[in-house]
């Protein structure tokens, strides 16, 4: 494993912010890191990045603890905004490249061509505090990625952003993971942890309590959604035992389940009601993985 987070807790004073957390994302693999505000994601991180100390257990990338000389390695993009306001674009993205051991003309080239490729040459010359907050982002990601890092830390990378410029990002991203790039990707969008993502961890009060292969997590949870489009009021079978949830839509209802069987006898009960124009067994979506998992924790 290229990344490796062994049974590392992290506390402050009496509260424990990330509790015997273990982690491990193969090289080239873009992991999902999900939860809910305050959940420890972020915490997790800086001890990743080496900003934080763990309590009790240990991070190592590539076999080895990170440290001030692993650096050059690893990119971040926090949530918060981290940019100075008052610098201007390029001369930003190439200071902070410098940082990470970038030869000051390598920075130059490598902020114009990503400059170029998301759009945004004529801005290399603006202040930060210039740009709107979704051209911010676009430059902070830039930032995280500009000196080549192997291994790239992402929190909330399309926050302000419009749906044609999230997918001009998320190409970049998954060219950069093709390229060979070990990826922590966090967010509150689960659609986009869903088609990005190869594995995902779910933390609740700084314990993982989902983890696994995305396919591996939807199949123990089970196929409990069923979509049902009829004509007729369907708010009758939401009384059948084993329906948790019902959901009207426009074409019809969408029903949670207990279990799969349950779908047998809503599809039976629909059929005696009238005309079934489609009946589906549907996979749970990562979101409502989420609210199962974390919310019964907290009911």
């Amino acid at each position: 494993m290229a990344l490796h987070v062994d049974q590392v807790t992290k506390k402050f004073g009496d509260f424990t912010a990330v509790d015997n957390l273990s982690l491990s994302i193969e090289e080239g693999g873009m992991h999902g890191f999900l939860g809910a505000n305050g959940a420890g994601k972020t915490t997790t991180f800086r001890m990743i990045l080496g900003l934080l100390d763990p309590t009790e257990g240990s991070v190592r990338w590539k076999g080895r603890p990170i440290t001030y000389a692993s650096s050059p390695e690893i990119g971040y993009l926090p949530e918060e905004r981290g940019l100075y306001p008052k610098m201007k674009v390029e001369e930003q993205l190439v200071y902070l490249a410098q940082l990470r051991n970038m030869s000051k003309g390598d920075a130059k080239r490598e902020a114009a061509a990503w400059l170029e490729r998301f759009e945004v040459p004529h801005y290399g010359q603006k202040k930060v505090e210039e740009l709107s907050k979704g051209n911010q982002q676009k430059i902070q990601l830039i930032a995280s990625l500009l000196h080549k890092p192997s291994l790239l830390i992402l929190d909330e990378p399309f926050s302000g952003l419009d749906p044609v410029n999230v997918e001009m990002l998320k190409k970049a991203i998954l060219d950069f993971q093709k390229q060979g790039a070990t990826i922590v990707f966090s967010s509150h969008r689960m659609d986009h942890v869903e088609e990005l993502c190869d594995d995902i961890s779910i933390l609740d009060r700084g314990k993982v309590v989902v983890s696994g292969s995305i396919k591996e997590v939807k199949r123990s949870f089970g196929k409990q959604r069923v979509r049902l489009n009829m004509d007729v009021d369907l708010c009758s079978l939401s009384e059948i035992a084993g329906v948790d949830h019902f959901t009207k839509t426009k074409e019809g209802a969408i029903f949670q389940i207990t279990e799969e069987k349950i779908a047998q006898i809503l599809l039976a009960e629909a059929m005696k009601l009238g005309t079934l124009r489609h009946f589906a067994v549907e996979e749970p979506s990562l979101e409502e993985i989420f609210i199962a998992k974390v919310g019964k924790l907290h009911a």
